[in-house]
This record gives structure tokens, sequence and C-alpha cells, in this order.
């Protein structure tokens, strides 16, 4: 790697995205890194600084994660957040005990020095505390640099060492001036360039991809939501003809979704487009299955299935494409890459068969979803592409809470249409994260034209978010919300009731299943 960037080692945090956020915010290339990664393959990757994440884990329990002690004596600035700075404390010689009571939430930092890493603040910040452990002793060479009520050394640093601790959290927008912090961190005392945008990573990518992929074919699949359509540009300016886009209609997919697909690429683009209608194959698969893994993993298999029997009529195709982002990546692999619960598997990630019979290529896995909307621009796709809301890889296989069939998949897909066009009438749209419903696996009771029914009902979802790791349920108006209800029961045959979900992830994830 080249270019300046930014190693941060991840002990858990729920904010461990946002601080790489934040860091490419700064025009710095930033990764996520194992905690436990050995100081010499670090040095081997020539980061220009490191970050210590925070983490659920109490630094003086038995069991909690550690990183190599060595890190510090690389030779680079270290910069540790929470129990980032707890750890440091504690491995170099400070001390850290319990906290007589836990601080969550807002607190007024009281600055000794604004220089190095507080340089430009006032003498008093407000910053966000989430610890229940604090530092009680400095380790030798450090001094404090800020103070709160509840935490003495609430920040610290040895200048000399380039070594930096802070009790709080720069990354969440509840501390204002956070990003002044990390920019004084990153680009004052690492001495990074800014050297990451959407620019040089559409250059860097299209170069790379030619160099890889070299003579042979690239099978990509072609969904037309905004991850597949700019990985599928991006192929096409660096290879040409010799990308095969195949879009597979798998009978999970909104209203006019093929036919707006096929319009745009194989007619606009002039992308080399196959486009299959596997819908029985799908739906023939998923008979009967009601377990939204089971569904995920079906469908990931099918989807492979699809690909390779169309491979086998194209000739030899060495690598498969997918639009894999960082979310996926994070979500799907426990933090501390052991064991751990699955939350839910990724289409992109989760469902390939152990004898995948192509090379995997995936250029978007280290961008977050707004860094792929900016790429987009960059290559000059039009908003309806690029700001389009995120559609999962199942499709409505997991908008659909049960059995999937024909007919429940027509009814949520008019639901589904009635929704996004009174979102988009309202100019509420871009505004959104995510809007869609979601049919449920309950029938009600209702009365239609005096006659009693007994119907399905539909709940609606629309969340706002920034990169889909956190999302808020969207305070939609109620005289819009009374209208989409209204006219998916007036026009949806098989309706009778809809609901709106008011729940946020966390504790809930956006998608139902």
């Amino acid at each position: 790697m080249t270019k300046d960037w930014i190693a941060i080692l991840d002990f858990g945090s729920q904010y461990t995205h946002l601080i790489a956020r934040r860091v490419r915010e700064l025009g710095v290339y930033s990764e996520i890194m194992p905690f436990d990664i050995k100081a010499e393959k670090l040095r081997d990757k020539r980061p220009k600084a490191i970050i210590l994440s925070g983490g659920p884990a109490s630094v003086i329990s038995g069991k909690a994660p550690v990183c190599d002690k060595d890190i510090f004596n690389i030779g680079i600035p270290v910069l540790g957040i929470c129990y980032g700075a707890q750890l440091m404390g504690r491995f170099l010689g400070g001390a850290v005990g319990k906290a007589k009571a836990r601080e969550y939430g807002k607190a007024n930092l009281r600055i000794r020095s604004k220089t190095g890493l507080f340089k430009g603040l006032s003498g008093k910040e407000v910053v966000w505390m989430s610890h229940g452990d604090k530092i009680i002793r400095l380790p030798q060479n450090f001094k404090i640099i800020g103070s709160t009520d509840n935490a003495r050394i609430a920040a610290m640093e040895n200048r000399c060492s380039s070594l930096f601790g802070v009790q709080f959290h720069p990354e969440v927008v509840h501390t204002p001036r956070g990003k002044r912090i990390l920019k004084n961190f990153v680009i004052n005392i690492a001495g990074c360039r800014k050297s990451w945008s959407m620019r040089s990573f559409v250059n860097d990518s299209i170069g790379d991809l030619r160099k890889e992929i070299g003579n042979e074919k690239v099978l990509c699949g072609l969904s037309g939501g905004v991850d597949s359509s700019v990985l599928a540009i991006l192929l096409h300016k660096a290879i040409g003809k010799r990308l095969v886009a195949v879009f597979i209609d798998n009978g999970l997919l909104r209203k006019d979704e093929a036919r707006l697909v096929k319009r745009r690429f194989k007619n606009h683009y002039k992308i080399n487009l196959k486009c299959i209608d596997a819908s029985k194959t799908f739906l023939k698969a998923l008979k009967g299955v009601r377990n939204p893994e089971r569904k995920r993993k079906i469908i990931g298999r099918v989807f492979i299935e699809v690909f390779e029997k169309e491979a086998k009529k194209l000739g030899k195709v060495k690598y498969l494409a997918q639009g894999t982002l960082y979310p996926d990546v994070i979500e799907s692999r426990s933090v501390f890459g052991g064991p751990s619960a699955t939350i839910k598997t990724h289409h992109n990630v989760g469902g390939l068969p152990p004898n995948l019979k192509f090379k995997l290529i995936e250029p978007l896995k280290e961008l977050f979803k707004d860094e792929v909307r900016l790429v987009g621009k960059e290559m000059g796709m039009p908003d309806e592409i690029v700001y389009r809301h995120p559609f999962p890889g199942p499709g409505l296989g997991v908008r659909i809470i049960g059995d999937i069939t024909k007919s429940r998949l027509d009814i949520l897909r008019e639901a589904d249409r009635i929704l996004l066009d009174e979102i988009k009438c309202a100019g509420l749209y871009n505004k959104l994260w995510q809007a869609f419903c979601v049919l449920l696996p309950v029938k009600t009771v209702g009365v239609m034209g005096d006659e009693r029914t007994y119907e399905n009902a539909v709940a609606v979802r629309a969340v706002t978010s920034e990169d889909a790791m956190t999302a808020r349920w969207a305070k939609t108006p109620y005289g819009l919300l009374e209208r989409i209800s209204n006219r998916i029961i007036n026009e949806v045959e098989g309706i009778n009731r809809v609901v709106y979900d008011i729940s946020s992830k966390p504790p809930s994830t956006i998608e139902w299943e």
C-alpha cells in the first residue's frame, strides 16, 4: 500500500466503523484490522499511525482482548480511544480501575494543553463518554491534557513517543469537535497526506482491475441496485466487453425491475448484458422454507448455480465479481476474528458454496455505502441509480416473513410500489436511507364494503442512516402514513391492515430477516 493510511485495531466497539469513516472523511484511507495483529506484520503494512478502538470488555478482566505490546514500539503515532486508551495506560505502566459510577453521555472536558491533539480547541469542550473503568495512574512519561469531573485522566499524551489516549469518543457526532481532534492526530501528528478520494479510488481501481484480470472474462451479477450498478460500470470502464454482466430475474424483485435494468444497462450503457429468467428455479428451491438464514443460503446457492450454468455457455470465465461492501464484511464476521453469534448472513458474503468455481473479485469491499454512491457520481451515473435505496441481495425473499409464493410476492410488489410512489411524491425519498414493505405471516379481520374480510397485514419500514451500521426509524408525517395506508388497503387485493415499524438499529436490524 503506497498511500498514507491509518490502521484501526478493532476491540469490538460499536463505534469502530465510525472511526474508519471519520478518518476517510479527512481524505486519508483507513482500514479496520484485527486487534491481535502482530506488530511485525503491521509494521510491514506501513501505516502512518494506529488507532486503538473502544470496546465492551473491561481491561482489568482476565478475558480482556489485548494487542501485541510491541505495537507501541513500531515508532509511529498511536491514539487510544476509551478501551484503547485504558489498554495503552495499563500496558505502559499506568493503572486502570473501576469507576465509582459508570460515565455515559455528555461530559465537559477541561483542556490543559491546546497544542498537539487539542490544537484549535477551546478550554472547555463537550465530549461523549461511555465507560465503566478509568485510568487512575498515568504511565511513565505521560502527562494529563484533559479532565472531566468524573475522570481526572480523561486525555493523556507522551509527546516524545507520539502516544495519545482519550477516555471519550471523538468519532461520534455527540463530541462536536471530535473531527478536529482526529484531524489533529491524522494530519498534524501522523503527517498523513490527503490521498483518499473517490476520484483516486476510481482511477486506482480501474488500473488494479486491468492488471489483475488481464485478458480474462469476468461475470458480474447485476441486480439494478446501487452496489451492483456501480460495480458493473466500474468493471465496464476497466475491461469493456470482457465483462459479462448477468441479470438474473429470481422472481424476488420489485415491480418492473427487469424491464428497467435492461433499458438502463443494455440499451443506454451498452454493457454486454445477459438476461436470465430463473424465477421458477428460485421459487421451487424456496418452497416451504421459512427460516431466514436458510432462505439466504438457498438464494445464494441457486444464484451461484445459475451463474455457473451461464458461464458454461460463455466458455472459459475465470472471475466472478460481487458488490460486497465494508459493512457487509464487518457484520458477517466476528469482531474479534473468532466464533460469534451470527446476526444475519449477507447474500454477498455468506451464501457462497465451498466449491466455488470462480475466482472472486470484490472491488467495493473497502467502501461504505455513501462512498459507493460517490464513486457512482464520480463516474457520471444518474441520481436515480446512485441514490436508489438499498435493496437486499435476496430481494423480497427476506421481506416476506414465512412462506414465499408467487401470489404473496405479487401482493408485496404492489404494496411496495405504492409506498415508494408516495414517498417520492412527498419529496422524502432522498432523505430516507430505506423505505419498504414487509408482508407479515398473519391475517387480520377487517371490514370492506360492509363485509367482513380476513386478509394479510403489511408493515411499513422507513429509516434514516449514514451507512446502515446504525439506523433510526423515520418520523414520517402522519398525513403521508395515512395516504400510504389508504392506498395499499384500497388498491392491493389481499391486504386489509398496515402497521408502521418504529424500532431502531440497534437493537433491531433494518431488514426484518
